[in-house]
């Protein structure tokens, strides 16, 4: 899942889990063991679950150890490690009986790309005020963005503070209001104000909306300062430690990158703990601008300062592929129709430690969730087919910004307006059994009806998303599609306890908290592939229905995504 998709619980939870550590993971003591009770919480390894009778569960597991193996390398997109991912995963789709659903009859959709490596080298970030030159240090203060557009930057401008960035007129929030950006360089937050729900909150918190409204008024360059609230889920750290990631943008055909933004000239990130050198002012500091602007009752402002940005970024083209296999449907007349079944393929590769480079595995983000999807490919092909088609795709650069999906659905493989619904599934933390599991999103479609009749089906609870404040429903590949105007699902694994000993919710935070997008996501976690089998059902009863049925998915009246997406072609 990409870098910023969930929020860490609240404090409490967390506390909690500092005295719990793995226990909640953990089978209960057998009273074949007397010393068991005593003995330390240690996390256990996978062997320590017991190995699963059901062929569907054992198929995922081996998918799972292959995809996660250290020779693919952290699957990161544009390596070697992720296209050797790639051609299991196509070897695995011929194998369960799809036919390839690529380009040109192969297996694999080429998705161009460009790569921006920012460099350390020149690279500079100062603010000039009433004659003083404060200069910030790269790496503890402040950190480049890539610039697809040049080679070399500098910008030198006055700044202007613009709060989250955010024009929401149907909300009454405007943060460019009293304010002129044109030649001057935005400061902002990364986010949006509390007092939006969930939705508005999570697509105004977008980069992409932020970047295109900025330059939508003429801004020649933007510092994102970071705020306490999104260093508490995305450490500075972390990013210190990612600096020299390559960034990637979808390469257009001419060989610009989409969404490059050009007008923007230059882009830098600065941590929350250097705040004041931008914010402060006498009678106002940092903390006191956040607060109000986390509050909803922040106001942008000139900052009376000079903000230079310099820099450079080695950019080159790459390809990667998305693996795409396709079940033909029954019917003549809705074959030309496809169900599309998403997981992404991509991890985060290898990133430096301080305890030096380390392989980032990607287990459960998201070797389960391909393993998910080959299994559910499976299921299908060995059943009678529905009358839709069905299109299974392991996608990549999803960790780049669902990169993958957004190529996928601007060049589909098949016709555009065949494309009816996207089923995705994306790192199911199944690290505790559960009874029941979660359809995110669901709620804005006739996709509602369709996964409860599909878990009647399977014999499956459905949960509530438990943390709808997140909306994770934006966050993963079905974005994209719920972009272009597509109904998606985002299906999860489930939170309430099968044993009442391991608590599934606890197990999720933990995970994130540990072993999200770190090299502990491995194989010899406790992963339940019983669960994981079971999600493979619920999402091939799915797909089933919603290719069955005599009309295709649409978007509830008023619904927030439907008004804004559903009508494009």
């Amino acid at each position: 899942m990409s870098r910023t998709v969930r929020t860490l619980l609240v404090v409490i939870v967390l506390a909690a889990l500092a005295v719990l550590g793995w226990r909640c993971l953990q089978a209960p003591p057998s009273p074949a063991d007397p010393d068991a009770a005593s003995a330390p919480a240690l996390a256990p390894q996978a062997d320590a679950v017991p190995q699963s009778s059901d062929p569907a569960a054992q198929r995922i597991e081996a998918d799972l150890r292959r995809l996660a193996d250290p020779a693919m390398q952290g699957r990161e997109t544009g390596t070697e490690g992720f296209e050797r991912a790639a051609a299991f995963v196509a070897a695995r789709m011929a194998e369960a009986g799809l036919a390839p659903g690529g380009d040109d009859g192969t297996w694999f959709q080429r998705v161009p790309l460009l790569t921006g490596v920012p460099l350390r080298e020149g690279a500079r970030l100062a603010v000039e005020r009433e004659g003083q030159v404060e200069e910030l240090r790269f790496g503890d203060d402040f950190l480049p963005w890539s610039n697809f557009n040049t080679g070399r930057h500098a910008v030198r401008a006055e700044a202007v503070f613009v709060g989250h960035a955010i024009h929401a007129p149907g909300l009454g929030h405007d943060d460019f209001a009293g304010v002129n950006l044109r030649g001057r360089i935005a400061v902002l937050m990364p986010g949006a104000p509390d007092t939006f729900d969930h939705y508005a909150r999570a697509f105004h918190s977008a980069t992409r909306e932020k970047m295109q409204a900025l330059v939508d008024r003429g801004a020649v360059g933007a510092v994102i300062v970071s705020s306490p609230q999104f260093e508490a889920r995305l450490p500075w750290a972390r990013m210190q430690a990612a600096w020299d990631k390559p960034a990637m943008r979808l390469r257009d055909a001419e060989g610009f990158a989409v969404d490059g933004f050009p007008q923007l000239q230059a882009v830098a990130a600065v941590g929350v703990a250097q705040a004041d050198k931008l914010l402060m002012a006498p009678g106002r500091t940092a903390a006191q601008v956040f607060e109000r602007a986390r509050t909803g009752k922040g106001r942008a402002f000139d900052l009376e300062a000079t903000v230079v940005i310099e820099g450079g970024t080695r950019i080159e083209a790459l390809d990667s592929h998305n693996v795409i296999g396709r079940l033909a449907g029954s019917d003549p007349a809705l074959a030309g129709e496809h169900v599309v079944h998403t997981a992404h393929l991509d991890h985060v590769g290898i990133i430096g430690l301080s305890d030096g480079d380390a392989i980032h595995h990607g287990a459960i983000d998201n070797a389960l969730g391909v393993a998910i999807l080959l299994e559910t490919a499976q299921a299908m092909a060995a059943a009678e087919a529905p009358r839709r088609s069905q299109l299974f795709a392991a996608l990549t650069g999803e960790e780049q910004g669902l990169l993958g999906a957004q190529h996928f659905v601007a060049h589909p493989t098949v016709p555009r307006a065949g494309l009816v619904a996207n089923i995705n599934i994306d790192m199911p933390v199944l690290l505790a059994p559960s009874t029941d599991a979660v359809a995110i999103g669901a709620e804005h479609s006739t996709l509602e009806e369709a996964v409860a009749a599909a878990a009647e089906e399977v014999g499956v609870k459905l949960s509530p998303d438990p943390f709808p404040e997140e909306v994770t429903f934006v966050r993963s590949d079905q974005y994209a599609f719920v972009h272009a105007g597509i109904p998606a699902v985002y299906l999860d694994g489930g939170v309430e306890s099968a044993d009442g000993e391991r608590d599934p919710r606890l197990a999720l935070t933990w995970f994130l908290r540990n072993c999200y997008h770190q090299p502990c996501d491995d194989a010899t976690q406790p992963i339940q592939y019983d669960d994981a089998a079971r999600l493979s059902r619920l999402s091939a009863a799915l797909a089933t229905r919603i290719g069955n049925d005599d009309a295709r998915p649409s978007w509830k009246p008023g619904d927030f995504f439907g008004e804004r997406f559903g009508s494009r072609p």
